[in-house]
């Protein structure tokens, strides 16, 4: 009775670590891991060829809704992958750091996806393509009250529609 019951621990043991191993066949099946299903590559146009060849965020100092010069090269390349990407349109998405008010921040999100939008038109799109949308900061990035948490929440960011 107990070599059974050790036998059957053992199967199944065994088809749970099967059940939970993820090889390249599997994931490609299932649509799981971070390339496509279709042949491994990322589509052009899309929001994770954006991610993984452009970026889709600009971060700001605090209380500032001017762009950063660290941070134009990045709106500069999204501008670039526009034009390459001409059917493509995009939301830029404001978004501020928990301190403030919930008016101040909508306000502040505007100010940024504004500023970022402005540079993208600069850079050659059309602005018929581009929306923008303040989310203040009821999205935040980073969780916690701290210098860390606050800079990656204070940001625009680029999202393919």
């Amino acid at each position: 009775m107990a070599a059974t019951k050790t036998l059957l621990a053992a199967l199944m043991a065994a088809g749970l670590l099967a059940a939970c191993s993820n090889t390249d066949e599997n994931a490609a099946a299932t649509g799981a891991g971070g390339a496509s299903a279709a042949g491994g590559a990322i589509r052009p146009g899309s929001q994770e060829d954006l991610v993984a060849n452009v970026g889709d965020r600009v971060f700001f100092d605090t209380d500032s809704s001017s762009v950063r010069g660290d941070q134009r090269p990045v709106l500069e390349r999204q501008a670039a992958w526009l034009r390459t990407n001409a059917a493509v349109q995009v939301m830029v998405e404001g978004h501020a750091d928990e301190r403030g008010t919930r008016e101040y921040n909508l306000a502040l999100g505007q100010r940024r996806a504004n500023a970022a939008r402005d540079l993208l038109v600069a850079g050659g799109t059309s602005g018929a393509r581009i929306t923008t949308i303040s989310y203040g900061k009821d999205r935040p990035d980073a969780l916690g009250s701290s210098e860390d948490s606050w800079a990656r929440n204070r940001r625009a960011v680029t999202v393919v529609r």
